[in-house]
């Protein structure tokens, strides 16, 4: 077996332990995956410009999110169903997360209850931030209940995925449609109603701009919506005060022919403009690549797929070697660019093509 030596090694690994149907579930995307596939190469058309004879002593990785310092500007992004990749799913991913300083965001369909995670996590006090991942489709009763659950446990954000009314067109799960075991399920997740209308009614219970405002009132804890591509949007959630917001097209998931979030996050910055933390996620790979979403005006990144192939084929131990990879990586770029802290990073260190 070849020695990992980078992210592009671990999913090799991945795709030879994985089964067809996992495979298709956690590395597939929607309809013709074009902007699955975009992702990851609007980041390579961004080229670095760095500056040299700087001042580099004192330097480190530290970031500022929702008011607090946390050591390292990258979270695992929320990912459902981890158990059907590895048997020790989230709890796994949690105490990796935790060893490399990296945050995390559980998801609502997590396959692991939101407490044993929140207790393996939380204990390490060199970690980063836990947040929780909220669909707010359905009962509010139910999802009243559930984020009492999370705010007892110690999570220290929601954050809401706008971007998913409705599930994404995804030809490659339908090929293998059926084909998660059984005891694989999502244990904090409602039933979907059906019935009339767009989907078969589920696009009825779809969140709105109202349910953003009540889901504000009914929670202590800080908001960040998930899935915002377009500056009208960031602009109306500016104005909401909510938390933050998270530059995602869902992976290349949802809604195919998007644009990719390295050519999105830009737009969303300039609308934004330091009002509310800003996140970005979608086909990192690099430690450069996060330099490059620093530069173009993120707080902080969310990698999702890279983590569930490491953890595929090695357990926690490949997940935290996937993020001490990027967290190297990303301290080398910071170094070579001439930028002692992620702050000192600006868009002078970007060129948008080869000069």
């Amino acid at each position: 077996m070849k020695r990992i030596a980078n992210l592009q090694d671990h999913e090799d690994a991945a795709r030879a332990v994985l089964d067809d149907g996992a495979w298709a579930y956690f590395s597939g995307g929607a309809a013709d995956e074009i902007t699955l596939r975009r992702n990851p190469k609007a980041w390579q058309q961004w080229s670095l410009a760095p500056r040299v004879l700087q001042n580099l002593r004192g330097g480190h990785t530290h970031c500022q999110l929702l008011g607090q310092t946390w050591p390292f500007p990258l979270l695992v992004a929320p990912m459902a169903l981890q158990c059907w990749a590895h048997p020790d799913g989230e709890a796994a991913m949690a105490l990796a997360a935790a060893s490399q300083q990296c945050g995390m965001v559980l998801s609502h369909q997590t396959s692991t209850d939101l407490h044993t995670v929140a207790q393996l996590a939380l204990k390490d006090p060199e970690r980063g931030p836990l947040w929780f991942q909220l669909y707010a489709h359905g009962d509010r009763g139910a999802l009243l209940d559930l984020i009492q659950q999370v705010e007892t446990a110690g999570y220290e954000a929601l954050v809401l995925t706008v971007d998913a009314p409705v599930s994404g067109a995804r030809d490659r799960e339908r090929r293998h449609a059926h084909s998660r075991p059984a005891h694989i399920r999502a244990v904090h997740a409602q039933a979907a109603a059906s019935g009339a209308g767009l989907c078969q009614g589920l696009a009825d219970s779809a969140p709105t701009w109202d349910d953003v405002a009540w889901l504000q009132s009914h929670t202590r804890l800080p908001i960040l919506l998930k899935g915002v591509t377009h500056p009208l949007d960031a602009k109306q959630a500016a104005s909401l005060g909510l938390g933050g917001l998270i530059v995602s097209n869902h992976g290349g998931r949802m809604l195919d022919t998007m644009p990719a979030t390295a050519d999105l996050l830009p737009r969303v910055a300039d609308e934004v403009q330091g009002q509310m933390a800003l996140l970005v996620d979608g086909g990192i790979r690099r430690g450069t690549d996060i330099f490059k979403a620093l530069a173009l005006g993120a707080d902080a990144v969310l990698v999702g797929r890279p983590c569930i192939y490491g953890l595929a084929h090695a357990g926690a131990q490949g997940v935290a070697h996937v993020l001490r990879l990027l967290r190297d990586e990303f301290e080398i770029a910071l170094a070579l660019s001439g930028c002692a802290t992620s702050q000192a990073i600006t868009r002078q260190h970007l060129w948008a093509s080869t000069p």
